[in-house]
């Protein structure tokens, strides 16, 4: 039996899903750490003390180079990796004023409509968010007739 105690706690993440035009940005992993050549949206761990707000906006200037403004919760999914990590994630859509063109922890940065996210190799805590965007929108309910 398991208890609580040997549970592994999650790791907080925060990732930003950037948009410009009909355009999503895809980030993939610099060789030399983990997750290498896997995908991601852009972010970063949160610091104690801090709102994942705060923490998206630190990530996203550090590892960017550039200010964004958060619009809403897209998802938050905890994902046990193979390591036996869990990875709390929550993805927040994004806005930036400028657009980035380098980045520390990523080789290539890629703008992608949303049915072509799932043409990457993305790292596991990010799938829940792919799912969601590159889902075909639904048409709304029709209203119940009397």
């Amino acid at each position: 039996m398991t208890s609580a105690a040997d549970t592994p706690a999650a790791i907080r993440v925060v990732a930003a899903v950037i948009r410009h035009g009909d355009g999503i940005l895809a980030c993939r992993r610099r060789p030399g750490i983990s997750s290498a050549g896997l995908w991601e949206f852009p972010g970063g761990k949160v610091e104690p003390g801090e709102t994942p707000e705060v923490a998206l906006a630190r990530e996203i200037r550090e590892e960017l180079g550039i200010d964004i403004r958060i619009v809403t919760l897209i998802d938050r999914s905890t994902t046990a990796l193979d390591s036996g990590r869990l990875i709390d994630l929550a993805c927040y859509e994004a806005r930036a004023e400028t657009l980035p063109t380098q980045s520390l922890d990523h080789d290539e940065l890629r703008w992608l409509l949303p049915q072509g996210l799932g043409s990457l190799a993305w790292a596991a805590p990010d799938l829940p968010t792919v799912a969601i965007l590159s889902a075909p929108p639904q048409p709304p309910e029709a209203a119940p007739k009397p």
